[in-house]
């Protein structure tokens, strides 16, 4: 993986209709990599400087986009967001790999939020959902200086991924380079469960238990490895939502996620 030094710079920013009078939203291409990345900007109008929040998006190519309602109503919550598209995608150079190289892409976006004029020094979260999970993950275990982070729903073992999801296991064996019997080292490179330790931040975990995508059972084990590590997290288990919430607990929860947030 290379790192360049423009990593997170922005080379276009162009102004996206948005949903709410309240917040401005853009198209972003910035650096990743030596590669141009697209992606979603969405920020309070009013002035002043706001907490950074890194919207990292689950699925892989169009299944799974960045919705631009989803982002305006977290920054409608007082955040500057930033959602990456990842490699490849919306006319990005290059190709996701989910959560191998494109990495980087959830990398740059956390530096593009530090030098962004509206976000707050040192004021920035990290929120995975689904296979954003990973992404947000290996964001806290790569800058120490992340906040907070949150996974909804989010995967922590790829093992475990394959093993649950056949219906993924194609696409998989050729994102990945084979099965995890053949090439495990590249599904434990994918895997934050077994790199906790060098999370500074708290972490915060979201799961519905009836979740047929990502199972619980990646919240569990991670919650587990946190706690023998003595690190700070904290769990909310909905026993009777799947991996998509009822728009009004959603709500709720979007709400509840970024108080918890603003309090670290």
């Amino acid at each position: 993986m290379k790192n360049v030094n423009n990593d997170g710079k922005i080379i276009d920013k162009k102004r996206f209709p948005s949903p709410s009078s309240k917040i401005d939203v853009y198209t972003i291409t910035y650096m990743s990599g030596g590669l141009k990345v697209k992606g979603l900007l969405a920020e309070p109008k009013e002035a002043g400087k706001y907490d950074g929040f890194l919207y990292l998006r689950g699925g892989i190519k169009n299944v799974g986009q960045v919705r631009v309602a989803r982002i305006v109503q977290f920054a409608s919550e007082g955040f500057v967001v930033m959602a990456p598209f990842y490699r490849g995608n919306q006319g990005g150079e290059g190709n996701e790999d989910f959560a191998g190289d494109d990495r980087q892409d959830a990398f740059a976006a956390y530096q593009l939020l530090e030098r962004y004029e509206k976000v707050q020094a040192n004021r920035i979260h990290v929120f995975g959902f689904s296979r954003g999970g990973v992404m947000a993950l290996l964001t806290a275990i790569h800058f120490p200086t992340v906040l907070s982070v949150v996974c909804w729903g989010g995967v922590s073992d790829m093992h475990l991924t394959y093993e649950e999801r056949v219906d993924l296991r194609r696409m998989l064996k050729r994102v990945v380079g084979g099965t995890p019997n053949k090439v495990p080292e590249r599904y434990d490179w994918r895997t934050p469960l077994y790199e906790v330790e060098k999370i500074k931040s708290p972490v915060l975990l979201i799961h519905g238990a009836k979740d047929e995508n990502v199972s619980i059972e990646h919240s569990i084990r991670l919650e587990k490895r946190l706690k023998e590590l003595e690190k700070r997290v904290e769990s909310w288990y909905f026993y009777e939502f799947t991996h998509y919430f009822p728009p009004e607990q959603n709500r709720r929860t979007v709400r509840r996620l970024t108080e918890w947030m603003k309090n670290q």
